[in-house]
């Protein structure tokens, strides 16, 4: 893994779904079991170009969610590698049947793409912001779940899980991510990428909250409080290891997640250090809400997805640290 953080985090000119498209471009180019599935969102996910390039290992299902799901395990279980993909809610809460028996259950070799996470999802409104996938799908078995930041990230993921055996779950943001990492960078599925070295606290984050976990890592600098900072793009299997090593070094941590606080990465997190090395934790994301129709800049405040939490957080993190 060669992770190398940009110095200038700012937003990419190219979206997610874009880059999303022309990695599974390349990797059809290279790899004839290569189909792609999609349920009427063509172009809302971008992937128009591979249907133009490759319409006999292109199949939309229609508004079928759950029947694109079984004909991705019947794919599969022919000899295809399919990447079926919509958006988040449907791909997690209304496929979850089906990805559990027809995809996990029967060992069927399929790769799933949930867009729109949490609050990017924005004014399709509560009804499409899945703030509950990640849990869904952490309580299938041997299933593997990312969530990657930015569009060398996604690029790298996507290529990556063509190789393994398994069932794989994406969460995609669709539009621009903000750049994290420099063009080139690898990553090794299942470690979490340093991003900060830090010895008073450590901030674990995931997806869209990463740039904010280091604006407040900014933050925390100016007060004196030197935090470290861990991309956790993996959440199943999570990086056991990086978390202990970060709860014996630093005494606390917090996690930061577009995404409901119970049974995602903070629930994942906390479960590691109860059971190894029980420390001071707080949790920033959603608590335990329905998600509502609105800008993601007025959403991000509505929920606390903010540095500003983050701050906050680790400032009442560290106060229990000192009572310890």
């Amino acid at each position: 893994m060669t992770a190398i953080p940009t110095k200038n985090r700012i937003e990419e000119d190219k979206e997610m779904r874009v880059a999303y498209c022309e990695a599974l471009m390349d990797l059809a180019s290279e790899n004839e079991n290569i189909v792609v599935l999609d349920a009427d969102l063509m172009s809302s996910m971008g992937m128009v170009p591979f249907s133009k390039k490759y319409p006999e290992r292109t199949f939309n299902v229609g508004v079928q969610e759950a029947n694109m799901i079984g004909v991705a395990a019947g794919l599969s279980a022919t000899g295809k590698i399919p990447y079926a993909h919509t958006f988040g809610p449907f791909a997690s809460r209304r496929c979850f049947d089906q990805i559990f028996l027809s995809c996990g259950y029967a060992k069927n070799n399929v790769r799933i793409t949930g867009s729109d996470p949490g609050v990017t999802a924005a004014f399709n409104g509560g009804t499409h912001m899945p703030f509950e996938d990640i849990g869904l799908m952490r309580n299938i078995p041997d299933i593997t779940i990312l969530e990657p930041v930015d569009t060398t990230m996604l690029t790298d993921l996507i290529k990556q899980i063509a190789a393994p055996f398994g069932v794989f779950y994406i969460r995609l943001l669709r539009k621009n991510a903000i750049k994290i990492y420099e063009e080139g960078s690898t990553f090794e599925i299942g470690k979490a990428v340093k991003l900060l070295d830090g010895d008073d606290v450590t901030i674990i984050a995931t997806g869209i909250m990463v740039d904010e976990a280091l604006k407040a890592a900014e933050e925390l600098n100016k007060k004196g409080i030197f935090a470290r900072v861990l991309n956790m793009f993996t959440i199943k299997p999570i990086d056991k290891e990086a978390i202990i090593k970060a709860a014996r070094e630093t005494k606390a941590i917090v996690t930061c997640e577009n995404h409901n606080i119970i049974n995602g990465l903070g629930s994942a997190v906390a479960e590691v250090i109860v059971e190894n090395y029980p420390i001071p934790m707080e949790r920033v994301g959603v608590n335990d809400l329905f998600g509502e129709v609105g800008p993601e800049s007025y959403l991000r405040g509505r929920f606390n997805l903010t540095k500003e939490e983050i701050v906050k957080k680790v400032e009442v993190v560290l106060k229990r640290k000192e009572r310890r």
